[in-house]
């Protein structure tokens, strides 16, 4: 569910996903399910000249088995703080009087 809910926060924000088969697609997240199928709208296939017969699709369905990366833009993760985790050595057993 750590992953499922990361992406969830991504909804909107454009992402690359690169599949098994070496294609990679950027575009628009619109949604992600718990099985990380991904549906990207305004897509755009990274390497056009490869796949031709992609460039008039706007939209697609990703089924999450066949995903190997998703990339997202560095913007997109600033600001997030970390996640739970703590900073520092504070909490770990050090007294503070």
């Amino acid at each position: 569910m750590l992953f499922y809910s990361f992406f969830k926060t991504l909804t909107g924000k454009e992402v690359t996903v690169e599949l098994k088969n070496d294609l990679s697609i950027t575009g628009i997240l619109h949604s992600v399910d718990q099985y990380l199928n991904i549906k990207l709208n305004e897509i755009k296939v990274v390497d056009e000249e490869k796949h031709p017969h992609l460039m008039a699709v706007q939209n697609c369905f990703i089924r999450g088995s066949v995903v190997r990366y998703i990339q997202v833009s560095f913007g997109c993760l600033v600001g997030r703080g970390t996640g739970g985790r703590r900073q520092g050595s504070e909490g770990r057993g050090t007294q503070t009087s």
